[in-house]
C-alpha cells in the first residue's frame, strides 16, 4: 500500500512539472492601435554588401496598402528584417539593420513605431498569426537590448494577410517573412 501511495504521489509530481514548462499561449493582436504613420524625417538609406540586398518585388507582386506602408517606414530611416521559414530568432544578416534602426530610433527619441510581424503563405492562419507576433517580439527584444524603450513600441500580427509578393516560390516566401517597421504620431 505504502508502495503503491508513493508511486501515484510521483506520476502526480512529474506531471504537475510537465504541464508547468509547457509554454504559455502567446498574445496575439489581429488588429492595430489606432495611431496615425508619419515621418519626421529623413535619413539616408544604409546600403547592404552585395550578399544582404533585397530584390525588390515587381508591380505585380506587391499589394498597394503594404507598398505605401513599407514606403513611409523606409523614408522614415526602418528598414524591414527577414527570418528564415518558421523561425523568429534575428537572423546574422538582420542584426546590422536592427542596429541601423535602433539607431534611427535614437536619434529620433519622440517616434513610436510598431513592430508587424509577417509570414508567408504557408501554414494556418491562427499558426501564421502566433509565428508573426513572436517575430515582432523577438525584434521588439533586440531592440530594448539596444537601449530603445520599450513603451515607445507596440506590436502587431498579420499573419499570412499582407504579403508583398503573390508568387508560389521561395524567393518570393522570403520576402513575405519579415518584420516591417512603421513609424507613429506620438
Amino acid at each position: 500500500m505504502n508502495r503503491q501511495r508513493m508511486n501515484v504521489t510521483v506520476i502526480m509530481l512529474l506531471s504537475i512539472l510537465v504541464l508547468w514548462g509547457c509554454p504559455k499561449k502567446a498574445e496575439v493582436t489581429t488588429s492595430p492601435e489606432p495611431q496615425k504613420e508619419t515621418a519626421p524625417s529623413v535619413a539616408p538609406a544604409k546600403e547592404q554588401p552585395a550578399a544582404e540586398q533585397k530584390t525588390e518585388p515587381t508591380k505585380e507582386e506587391v499589394k498597394p496598402e503594404a507598398a505605401n506602408e513599407r514606403a513611409a517606414a523606409v523614408s522614415a530611416g526602418l528598414q524591414p528584417i527577414y527570418f528564415d521559414f518558421d523561425k523568429s530568432f534575428i537572423r546574422d544578416d538582420a542584426r546590422p539593420v536592427m542596429k541601423a534602426n535602433a539607431e534611427w530610433l535614437k536619434a529620433n527619441p519622440n517616434v513610436k513605431i510598431r513592430i508587424e510581424g509577417n509570414c508567408d503563405e504557408r501554414g494556418t492562419k491562427e499558426y501564421n498569426q502566433a509565428l508573426g507576433q513572436r517575430r515582432a517580439t523577438s525584434a521588439k527584444k533586440y531592440l530594448t537590448d539596444l537601449g530603445i524603450s520599450a513603451k515607445r513600441i507596440s506590436l502587431i500580427s498579420y499573419g499570412k494577410e499582407k504579403p508583398v509578393c503573390s508568387e508560389h516560390t521561395e524567393d518570393c516566401w522570403q520576402k513575405n517573412r519579415r518584420d516591417d517597421y512603421v513609424s507613429l504620431n506620438e
